[in-house]
């Protein structure tokens, strides 16, 4: 009898990632560079919070972003007219960056000149959750308009996230978004997720996330 050989091809993918991943936040500790990977739905606001972010810290921290698109470079190109190295990854279908991607996104970054890098994921809100980048802190964004129960549709990116930015709250105002059902949902798979609220286009709450992240690169430097 001719026995079936089975191969795990997405376990064996999924170790080698943790091992370079592993290899990523270690070479980062070495240069005592802060890393987030931060992950939305398309649209949600990422770009717009992370520009808010650099302006806010420019003075303190010197940041760097690495964008990850299916295709073109109009991320990456806003972050350079603002002043701000950017790397474009365009990963030609592939729906999430992982850290084989990062770490050659990382070899373009002069290291020892940052503070902080920041991962622009690939809008998506299931891929993503499942690759280790090497980042030191994860985040993820939901928008007001995209509904409060995509915690219950999409779990695992909200459970491995160290913060929820719930941004458009300018939208609230005559819509049915539950906020106190959105934060149930999220604090039941997991408990120690930090949630914060803002409106990128009005600016309210928005002090909050960069106090968020000034405040996770200090306590990396100083770890």
């Amino acid at each position: 009898m001719v026995e079936v050989r089975l191969i795990e091809v997405r376990e064996e993918l999924l170790a080698e990632n943790r091992q370079e991943a592993g290899d990523i936040r270690a070479e980062l500790r070495r240069h005592g560079v802060f890393m987030l990977n931060l992950m939305s739905s398309p649209g949600s606001g990422k770009t717009s919070l992370i520009l808010r972010a650099v302006r806010a810290l420019k003075d303190a921290f010197r940041i760097a972003v690495i964008e990850g698109d299916i295709d073109a470079m109009v991320d990456a190109e806003k972050m350079v007219r603002e002043g701000i190295p950017a790397v474009q990854i365009r990963t030609g279908g592939a729906c999430h960056l992982d850290a084989p991607m990062v770490a050659a996104g990382l070899k373009e970054l002069d290291l020892a000149a940052l503070d902080c890098v920041i991962i622009e994921n690939v809008g998506n809100l299931v891929c993503p959750a499942e690759f280790d980048t090497g980042a030191a802190r994860r985040a993820v964004i939901l928008s007001v308009p995209e509904g409060d129960d995509k915690p219950l549709k999409y779990p695992l990116i909200f459970s491995v996230c160290d913060l929820l930015v719930i941004n458009k709250t300018d939208y609230l105002e005559g819509s049915d978004f539950d906020t106190e059902a959105l934060k149930e949902r999220v604090l039941r798979l997991n408990p120690g997720i930090r949630i914060l609220l803002l409106s990128c286009r009005t600016g309210e709450g928005v002090s909050e996330w960069t106090r968020w992240l000034a405040g996770e690169i200090e306590a990396f430097r100083n770890s």
